[in-house]
């Protein structure tokens, strides 16, 4: 080959390597740039529990969370909480309505700790659940069960779990479950439709870890099946300049399944109160990097259609 024309097929590929990295770098330049999602937000998994309000007294009283939920955008909750009248305090308060926030509340399985380790095969928790559904709250209906814990997936089998679930499908109730991939198949088994009318939000989607693969083969399978995101491990992944982002594996499920997830606090301890903002900042973030309609789905129009409450509030 001649010289000179080498010389220029050199340079002919030496443009096409710097026009590709010049693509790579405006791309990657945009993404980092993307704006946050600015919409509404609905915390599908929020905890009121009694060492938040402590009759009133405690150090995150109604007007506290309130507050916060206010100044992060969030405009309807999953309420649940140890026991079951920090829910409805902040169902009933007139600073709820003030606030703007709708309050969905859920029928929590525990009066206390010990409950943690055996509702599932405890009678009084299935007698508790009843009386509290037919009461309801002060503004009215329970729409749903949780949030409960299985340490050990084969308590899905425990006789009262599995009322529990023929229940929850018989009432139309939402049920909140911390549980593996395992105890999903089980509980969904223990409900008169083997799990295809069960609403059950996998809270954490699975916080063990559950691969994406499996976590699409259950969507797949159970068509009401929704995966809840706080403390999901894997979802974002750590960038150059230090930036959470989502992971392309999450990113593609995401995606796949866009009206299936759901974001929430998990205010389990009073330490998520006093981040709650910075919290819901990072659902913000990372949202802002999927397409418009899918970042408000997840955000907030997933939960709203899930309860019948307004898709533009």
């Amino acid at each position: 080959m001649p010289h000179r024309q080498k010389l220029k097929e050199n340079g002919l590929l030496a443009l096409v390597k710097y026009a590709c990295i010049a693509i790579m770098y405006i791309a990657t330049a945009g993404a980092a740039q993307a704006a946050d999602y600015t919409g509404p937000l609905f915390d599908a998994h929020l905890h009121y529990n009694q060492e938040a309000w402590d009759g009133q007294a405690g150090p995150h009283p109604v007007a506290d969370v309130l507050a916060r939920m206010q100044q992060s955008g969030v405009r309807a909750i999953v309420s649940n909480s140890r026991p079951n009248d920090g829910t409805k305090l902040l169902a009933s308060s007139p600073l709820t309505r003030q606030a703007g926030v709708t309050v969905v509340p859920f029928i929590r399985l525990y009066r206390n700790r010990a409950d943690y380790d055996s509702w599932f095969r405890d009678e009084s928790i299935f007698a508790m659940v009843q009386a509290e559904y037919a009461k309801g709250t002060a503004t009215g209906a329970f729409k749903g069960i949780g949030e409960f814990h299985l340490y050990d997936s084969a308590n899905a089998n425990g006789a009262v779990a599995q009322k529990l679930m023929a229940f929850a499908e018989e009432k139309n109730l939402a049920v909140l479950a911390h549980v593996d991939d395992v105890a999903i198949d089980l509980l969904m088994a223990s409900t008169p439709s083997k799990g295809q009318k069960l609403r059950l939000i996998w809270a954490h989607t699975g916080i063990a870890g559950a691969p994406v693969a499996r976590v699409d083969a259950l969507l797949a399978q159970y068509p009401l099946l929704m995966g809840e995101l706080s403390y999901r491990p894997g979802l974002t992944c750590s960038d150059a300049p230090g930036q959470s982002r989502l992971c392309p594996e999450w990113r593609a499920l995401l995606l796949k399944y866009p009206t299936r997830f759901l974001i929430g606090s998990d205010t389990w301890v009073n330490q998520r109160w006093q981040y709650y903002d910075e919290l819901m900042q990072g659902y913000r973030a990372w949202l802002g990097e999927l397409p418009a309609d899918v970042a408000r789905a997840i955000g907030w129009a997933n939960g709203a259609r899930l309860f019948d409450l307004p898709l533009n509030p």
